[in-house]
Parts: structure tokens; C-alpha cells; sequence
């Protein structure tokens, strides 16, 4: 299963080593020192984290972790809570964590508990939750600021809350001022926003591992074939290289594809449709997104044909501006024009010119999303675009997708839809990071040529 060997050009033939390690302690303990020296000497930092969520009854949602979480202590079970704070002659971090439980561990799993914590993972002390409101309570109390996010923990939010209104009310009787609440996402998101090596490895493995995905469905497409179908292709691959998707598949077939989050995946592609997947998974929780788009029978029609080659053509354009320098809003400027231009050669666009043709009212009715976003420990993960209201320049490290694309839904009562392209949806999207010199396509393995495509699809089927 998930072999390669079949009518493909020797680059797209992939072969996926062991998964990197995870991010090393030292690397963990670096970004916590960074952090501290971001934070006034009398604050105090929470990261909680995800809680549990039911799916139904008593089914609950497989477990992501907060990925602010695993950015700085690399925990990644639920019910836990991180604290930095400074300890007088140095900050410390301090692990919230259930303890030990063979009554627990016997229905779900073995657990690290306070020993494992602190014997096996990047902190300075380890605690049990239970223990959370006697621990806290004499941090909330020294501190004058509290970073914290509300709304993940009640019981968090409350110790907060509380302790807050005490200090206020004792401050102000004392003439000074009141406790701060303070956000610690910009400071985070600034750090993770550039990729350290070890990070940009566990991305690269992602990417790979999607790739390979991506070719598998393309190989088991054929007329006929149910959405479903090539969605299990797609995260069986994801499950066989021991990773999981880092969000739920899209796979649309024929007018779905002209459904920007379509997640029904319940439909069947009809001989002659295209089929677009927008899949990626997440290795050790850095993610990889890929979207492709192929005629499900292995053949590009006239009609499909234009339509792919446009917004290829405005993808290359766009990758090509992910450089050094550049505003991040050049691969979305250098892809608009491209389509654009396409669409007014066709005669999509009426013009006159390509200013007129980029109008909402033009080629906004067919390409209504943006080109990219930034991508790591989150599928749209975090980080400023606009700093100050100016487009943020890139920098070496970071990494965004380029997807542009192009929807004729058949479906749509707005607008009257070109004949010619009706029910056609392509996106085309990869991963870049940001370098010194060219752009490096993290998911270059993954076909996107009509050639490469039509050699591919449906040699599995």
C-alpha cells in the first residue's frame, strides 16, 4: 500500500523517511527564556490547555492540543496548565498536570503524572491540577500583571478573575492602581511566526507525507469514484506514515469543487468532472496544505484546460514574488493580475482594461479568498500581516501558502455563470517558505503539471 512505482517523472517518486524527533527540550527551554525577557519581572504567564470536547454522549473529539502549548513546553495531554513566572533570582516554569490514576489510566491510557512531567519534559517544577488553586493563588497574588487567554479553563478564568478583583481593591485602598489582564498571543505569535530548522523539518516531513497522499488519490481516481473514496485514500495515507489530518479534507467533485470549505464529501465525481482536494496532515503538530485539482478520468477538457492553465500560471506568478522584501500581499497582487488577464483574454472579463478587470464586480465574482496565509503549528497559524496597518515584509523563516483559484458554480442565483466553465472549480495551492534566495516549495512533490497529472490519474484504479 502507498507504493509509487507507476508512469511518474523521477521527481514525483517519493519515499518517506522515519518522522523527524520532536522539537528538542533545549530548543523548547529557549523559547521560554526568550519569552521571559519579553515579560515584566512582576508578571505572570498561564498557557492552558484545549480542553476536551464531546462529540456525542459519551464520545469525545480526538484531542488536539493548544498549540501555544506545544510551542513552549511540548505537552500535549489535556487538563494541563503552564506557568512562567519569576522566582525572585530567575523566572521559572511550573506544569500543571493529572496525577497518576490506575483507575483512569485503566479506561484511557497511562499517564505521565507529576514525576513523569518534570523527569521528561522541559520545566523547572511540576504539580498535580488538583492542586492548582493552592499553587497559583500566592503567584496571583505577587504578580502585578497576568498573561493569560480566557475562555479555555472556567476554573482557570475564575482563580484569575478572582484574584484580580482582590489585588485591585487592596491597590486602590493602597493609592495605587489596579491588577492588568494582558494578552500573551502577540508576543507568541511574533516568536512563532519564523521557523527554526527543527520546526521547518517537522513541516517538510508533513509536506511530504501529503504529497504522497495527494498522488495515491490521484492514481485511485476514476469516473464514477464517490468523494468519500478518495478522502480514504487521502487520510489513509496520512495514517499509514503515523501522522493525522491537520484539518477535515475537502473533496469535491464537479460543482462541489466550486464550494470553497465543501466537507460533505458524499457525492460521486462523474466521468468527466474535475475533482478538487484541499488535504494536508500535521507531524508532531506542524502542519502541510495541499490542494490540487484533476479531471477525475485522467483527461482535461478544452473548457478545463483554460481555466487550470490560468490559475497555474497565477500560482507560479505568485510563488515567484515569496521573496525576501516583498510585502506579503505580493503573491495575492501577482496572482489577481495573472487570472485576471486570463479571464479578459477568454472574454470572461469585459475590461476595458486589467485595472477594471480586477474589480470586485469582475474577477471578484469568480476568485472571492485570499492567496495565502501563514502555516505551522496551526493551519492558519498565527502572526500580524499588517503591523502598524503596513503589509508586513517577508523575512527568512517564515512560511504561507500560495493558493489561488478559480470557482464557476452552476449553483450560484448572484450571478449568471459562463456557459463554457459552468460546474468548474480549480484551486492550486502549496507551501512556501521564505529563504535567502529563491522560494522553497515545501510540497514540491506533489504534481501539478497537466502532463504529469494525466500520466498519473487512475493508474491505481
Amino acid at each position: 500500500m502507498f507504493s509509487l512505482a507507476g508512469p511518474m517523472s523521477e521527481k514525483h517518486v517519493l519515499t518517506i523517511g522515519e518522522a523527524p524527533p520532536p522539537v528538542s527540550h533545549a530548543e523548547l527551554r529557549e523559547r521560554q527564556q526568550a519569552l521571559m525577557t519579553h515579560l515584566p519581572t512582576d508578571a505572570l504567564l498561564l498557557i492552558v490547555n484545549n480542553p476536551e470536547a464531546i462529540r456525542s454522549r459519551d464520545v469525545e473529539y480526538p484531542y488536539r492540543a493548544n498549540s501555544d502549548m506545544l510551542y513552549l513546553v511540548g505537552w500535549d495531554e489535556p487538563n494541563a496548565v503552564a506557568c512562567l513566572y519569576n522566582g525572585g533570582e530567575c523566572w521559572k516554569t511550573r506544569l500543571y498536570v493529572p496525577p497518576r490514576d490506575v483507575l483512569a489510566e485503566t479506561w484511557t491510557g497511562l499517564r505521565p503524572g507529576v514525576d513523569g512531567a518534570l523527569a521528561d519534559w522541559p520545566v523547572d517544577e511540576a504539580a498535580s491540577v488538583d492542586e492548582l488553586e493552592d499553587g497559583l493563588k500566592p503567584l496571583l497574588d505577587a504578580c502585578r500583571s497576568v498573561y493569560h487567554i480566557r475562555g479555555l479553563s472556567d476554573r482557570v478564568d475564575t482563580l484569575v478573575d478572582s484574584a484580580l478583583l482582590e489585588q485591585s481593591r487592596d491597590r486602590q485602598r493602597k493609592g495605587s492602581g489596579p491588577a492588568d489582564l494582558c494578552d500573551p498571543r502577540p508576543m507568541l505569535s511574533e516568536m512563532r511566526l519564523i521557523k527554526s530548522e527543527s520546526e521547518l523539518s517537522q513541516m517538510r516531513h508533513a509536506c511530504q507525507i501529503s504529497s504522497l497522499a495527494h498522488i495515491e488519490a490521484m492514481r485511485g481516481s476514476t469516473g464514477g469514484v464517490a468523494e468519500y473514496q478518495l478522502q480514504s485514500l487521502i487520510e489513509g495515507c496520512f495514517l499509514w506514515h503515523g501522522s493525522r489530518w491537520a484539518y477535515p479534507s475537502i473533496v469535491g467533485g464537479g460543482d462541489n469543487a466550486t464550494i470553497l470549505h465543501y466537507q460533505d464529501n458524499d457525492g460521486t465525481v462523474a466521468d468527466g468532472d474535475l475533482v478538487l482536494i484541499d488535504a494536508g496532515c500535521e507531524v508532531n503538530g506542524y502542519a502541510a496544505d495541499i490542494t490540487r485539482t484533476w479531471p477525475v478520468n485522467g483527461k482535461f477538457s478544452d473548457a478545463q484546460r483554460e481555466i487550470y492553465d490560468i490559475v497555474l500560471n497565477a500560482q507560479l506568478a505568485a510563488i515567484d514574488a515569496c521573496r525576501v522584501g516583498n510585502p506579503y500581499d505580493a503573491p495575492h497582487t501577482a496572482a489577481r493580475q495573472t487570472m485576471a488577464q486570463g479571464l479578459l483574454d477568454l472574454g470572461v472579463l469585459e475590461g476595458p482594461n486589467l485595472e477594471e478587470a480586477l474589480s470586485v464586480e469582475q474577477l471578484g465574482l469568480w476568485y472571492m479568498h485570499n492567496t495565502g496565509h501563514w502555516l505551522g503549528l496551526d493551519v492558519h497559524d498565527v502572526g500580524v500581516y499588517r503591523p502598524d496597518d503596513e503589509p508586513r515584509e517577508f523575512e527568512v523563516g517564515m512560511v504561507i501558502t500560495v493558493e489561488p483559484g478559480l470557482y464557476f458554480g452552476a449553483w450560484r442565483g448572484d450571478v449568471e455563470c459562463p456557459e463554457r466553465y459552468a460546474g468548474i472549480g480549480v484551486r492550486i495551492e502549496d507551501d512556501v517558505l521564505i529563504t535567502d534566495g529563491e522560494p522553497d516549495v515545501l510540497t514540491a512533490a506533489c504534481p501539478k503539471e497537466v502532463a504529469e497529472l494525466e500520466a498519473l490519474i487512475g493508474t491505481n484504479a
